[in-house]
């Protein structure tokens, strides 16, 4: 009669140490989103000031 509870035990256990390993890696996987997502943010604002320094290069050259 032990040895099933004892069985259901480990399982338990291993499920609970499976849970807490499953929550630590979806904390950093929503933290590297978080820091990929503010990168993004600083590349577009940078490919947008580089777009309108660009257009307005192209408007200052003479037209053929």
């Amino acid at each position: 009669m032990d040895a099933p509870l004892a069985s259901l035990e480990r399982k338990v256990e291993q499920i609970i140490a499976l849970c807490e390993t499953l929550r630590a890696e979806n904390r950093r996987l929503r933290e590297r989103i978080g820091a990929l997502e503010e990168e993004q943010s600083r590349l577009v604002e940078r490919m947008t000031t580089a777009r309108t320094r660009l257009e307005g290069l192209i408007d200052k050259l003479p037209a053929e």
